[in-house]
């Protein structure tokens, strides 16, 4: 299939479109993996082909362990992406990261329990090094557009991703910060396991939106998140929208998109053919 889109783009809590596609369409994906949280809009901006999912759906109907995060990944690869950025509300766990700032983390600790976070198993197995979830090179670049735009935006800082639906306790929130973790939300490790098995650069746009309920008087509420995150919205689509074609004509010169060499452990003869079928769009250039 000739690729349709290169960047793509996933939206969280409050992004529930990308204002810069022009002379869009939205399709449906089936996926072997079911279907994704719902349609994905294709379009181009700067003459760059690029595809744009909500995260939680239309309306925001998904909670975060509810998203079907392999049939998103699935979808945005069949469909020709290499690269990722995704968008997420975050809670802050240093005084220095405030609301409304924004910050491009460069490590994961994932603490969620039960989450299906990989495509591989049942007769094919691979191992993918993880080290450096994110794709430094990508994430530079989105530190450096939203800079040059003037937004308040940090390099660098752990992401700890929690269960979630309900926010944390004090006392969670304490551990949390004693860890020395910068930032607290309930989608990116998922997402950013499943991006690197399918060797796609992935990268977050972290957008604060408060501090979880560490600091006394300002403990976070559902109401506080989406209206902090309507604040950031114009910020979050003007940093997109600068970003796009920047991250495009960046070679692929990092480790996301081989990660699969050397990671496939089971013998092409000993897979699971009805897997190993399913896996055809991540495995079959590894395959005799």
């Amino acid at each position: 299939m000739k690729p349709q889109a290169q960047v793509g783009v996933i939206g969280g809590s409050g992004l529930y479109q990308f204002e810069g596609l022009k002379a869009g369409r939205s399709i449906k994906i089936k996926t072997p993996f079911g279907g994704p949280s719902g349609p994905v809009f294709i379009g181009e901006i700067d003459g760059v082909r690029c595809a744009f999912l909500a995260r939680h759906g239309a309306g925001h109907t998904l909670l975060p362990g509810e998203i079907n995060v392999r049939a998103n990944i699935w979808a945005l690869k069949s469909l020709g992406v290499e690269r990722i950025a995704a968008v997420a509300a975050v809670g802050s766990l240093k005084e220095e990261l405030a609301p409304k700032h924004f910050v491009v983390p460069d490590q994961i600790v994932d603490r969620t329990k039960g989450r299906v976070s990989t495509f591989f198993g049942s007769g094919v197995v691979a191992h993918v090094a993880f080290d450096k979830p994110f794709c430094e090179a990508q994430s530079d670049i989105l530190y450096s557009q939203a800079r040059s735009l003037g937004i308040t935006t940090h390099r660098g800082g752990t992401y700890v991703c929690m269960e979630g639906p309900l926010f944390s306790t004090k006392s969670e929130s304490e551990f949390h910060r004693r860890n020395g973790w910068e930032l607290i939300g309930m989608t990116a490790a998922t997402e950013a396991k499943l991006a690197r098995e399918a060797e796609l650069c992935y990268s977050l746009i972290a957008l604060v939106t408060d501090y979880d309920c560490w600091k006394t008087g300002e403990e976070v509420s559902s109401s506080q998140v989406v209206a902090t995150m309507h604040a950031n919205s114009a910020n979050a689509q003007r940093l997109l929208a600068k970003s796009v074609s920047a991250l495009a004509a960046r070679p692929r010169d990092c480790r996301c998109a081989h990660a699969l060499s050397g990671a496939l452990v089971t013998a092409p003869k000993a897979m699971n053919k009805k897997t190993a079928a399913k896996l055809s769009l991540l495995i079959d250039k590894y395959l005799p």
